[in-house]
């Protein structure tokens, strides 16, 4: 199938499936003319693809999770869970950034409502 195909039957762009391309999460066979031609599984692999990045994960990532679903096995079912489980610790440490950001931030809110009493009398 061409590429404006694969979109349609993703829901992905075109230009996003280039750049799945790009960084190597994605293959296709050229036609004489140059064209993209895609198999149907990958209408699969970008779906995992796109659940993969709804998860928080980078291209970089990805590509080396791939592996466990390009030759499943324990070693590469072990090597993706244990990525997965490096990147969920990277957002756990994002979050807890996040949330004292956030904490940060209120103090600074309620510094300016404490502060608001003074500008009516000015």
């Amino acid at each position: 199938m061409r590429i404006g195909e694969l979109a349609a039957r993703t829901g992905v762009s075109v230009r996003s499936l280039r750049y799945y391309e790009e960084q190597g999460l994605l293959t296709s066979l050229r036609s004489p003319r140059g064209q993209r031609r895609y198999v149907a599984s990958q209408v699969e692999r970008i779906l995992l693809i796109q659940r993969l990045f709804s998860a928080g994960l980078s291209s970089r990532t990805i590509v080396d999770l791939l592996p466990c679903v390009e030759s499943p096995g324990e070693d590469t079912s072990d090597a993706a869970a244990e990525r997965m489980r490096q990147e969920r610790d990277r957002l756990d440490r994002h979050i807890e950034d996040l949330i004292r950001t956030r904490g940060e931030l209120d103090d600074l809110i309620a510094a300016n409502r404490a502060h608001r009493p003074e500008l009516a009398r000015v």
